[in-house]
Formats: C-alpha cells, sequence, structure tokens
C-alpha cells in the first residue's frame, strides 16, 4: 500500500508508540486522524483528533461516521493489567479482552466497508510477542493478543478479495509508559518501530517482527509449549 497520500486512522493517537504513527504517517504525506478516548490530548501538529473509545460501540460507530475516507487502520490502543487469569480479577481479564480483541475487531468491522468504498487499502493491528509467549504474570494480556493475532490471520484471507491487506506487529519491551517499570536498556525505541511497521504496510508484509526476540520466537513456535 502506498502510505503518501493515505488516509489514516490510529487508534491510541495520542501517546507512545501510537503518536509517532501519527507523526511519521504525516511526514509521509498521509490525512491522520488521531484518534484517543480524550482527543485534547492529541498533541501531533497536522493531525485530526478523533475521539474513540474502542470498547464503546456507539463511540466506535460515531468515529466511523466521522472519518469517512479512511483507506488505512491502525488499531494500535491498548492496555496491560498485569493480570493473572487465576488469581487476577475478572473484571480486569474481560478489560483486556475487550482492549486487545473485541475492541479492534469493532474498529475493523466498522471501517472495513469504509476502506473499501475508498478503493482498498490496509488495516494494521499492533500485537506483541505475547502473542506468542504465555507467562502468568500477562496471562490476561496474553490471551488478548493470541487472540487478536487469530483475528488478523482471519481477516487477512477474508479481506484480501476486497483489496484490503491484513498486517499483523509483534514487537516485545518498547519505550512506552506501558513499559515504564523496564530497563531502558531492554526497550526499543517505539519511532524505530513505527517506522518499520509502516515500511511493512508500504511493502505488503503480512507479520512485522520488529526486535530479535519476536523473530525468534516466530521461528521457535512449532517445538514443545515449556521450550518457547
Amino acid at each position: 500500500m502506498k502510505i503518501e497520500n493515505s488516509v489514516a486512522i490510529v487508534t491510541g493517537g495520542n501517546r507512545g508508540l501510537g503518536r509517532h504513527f501519527v507523526t511519521q504517517l504525516l511526514e509521509r504525506g498521509a490525512k491522520v486522524y488521531a484518534a484517543a478516548r480524550r482527543p485534547e490530548t492529541v498533541e501531533v501538529p497536522g493531525a485530526i483528533p478523533l475521539e474513540l473509545d474502542i470498547t464503546d460501540p456507539e463511540s466506535v460507530a460515531k468515529a466511523a461516521k466521522a472519518a469517512p475516507d479512511v483507506t488505512l487502520l491502525i488499531n494500535n490502543a491498548g492496555i496491560s493489567t498485569h493480570t493473572n487469569l487465576l488469581a487476577g480479577e475478572f473484571d480486569q481479564i474481560r478489560l483486556e479482552m475487550e482492549s486487545h480483541y473485541f475492541g479492534p475487531l469493532a474498529v475493523s468491522r466498522a471501517f472495513t466497508p469504509i476502506i473499501e468504498s475508498n478503493g482498498g487499502g490496509a488495516i494494521l493491528n499492533v500485537l506483541s510477542v505475547l502473542a506468542w509467549v504465555h507467562v502468568p504474570d500477562y496471562g490476561a494480556y496474553s490471551a488478548g493478543k493470541a487472540a487478536a493475532w487469530a483475528m488478523t490471520n482471519a481477516l487477512r484471507t477474508e479481506l484480501a478479495p476486497k483489496g484490503i491487506q491484513v498486517a499483523s506487529l509483534h514487537v516485545g519491551y518498547m519505550d512506552t509508559d506501558m513499559a515504564a517499570y523496564v530497563a531502558p536498556e531492554n526497550k526499543l525505541d517505539p519511532a524505530v518501530v513505527a517506522a518499520l511497521s509502516l515500511d511493512g504496510i508500504a511493502n505488503g508484509t503480512p507479520e512485522i517482527l520488529a526486535d530479535d526476540l519476536s523473530r525468534t520466537i516466530k521461528r521457535t513456535l512449532s517445538e514443545p509449549p515449556a521450550s518457547i
């Protein structure tokens, strides 16, 4: 997909990786809707703030009506509650699934006919290496991202005839607020991840692996679960 002159919407476009997506899309010549629950927090010059809570169906529908020219959807918004599947609060587990699976699915369903009517385009789902590696302290997060990986693969096949390419981004820790507790040397620059992702979209890459950890884990998926 050609990024220049595309019309993009980035969920969670007010901070972290989302903000870098918004900035770099603008630099590459795209029109950009920066979607956030609080649009007043969008501070990237040239971006169009758009109110969107991906867990609220009414908000999703309203955003789709407000952005009828979209050709590129980046499902970036997310959370990390560090919730254990057995000991954690069930409401937090539901929130992870709403944020990482049902929310992005709702946004994809809302914008797919828009992208198709505008001649086709692309959807990028921001996932994680934890879509493949599942550890207790990130049980809810991993389950949500694994579900989103399955969703991405299914939509890729379903939407290809409509001229819509579907890609996933897999990455470990990035230097954002979500990973503030992680040592700096173990985190990637989100600006680099955004650039790699946009290059991947432009090149039609179905799975964008942004770091060595993600590449290594992907190669070992056929191994016994304990070894992964």
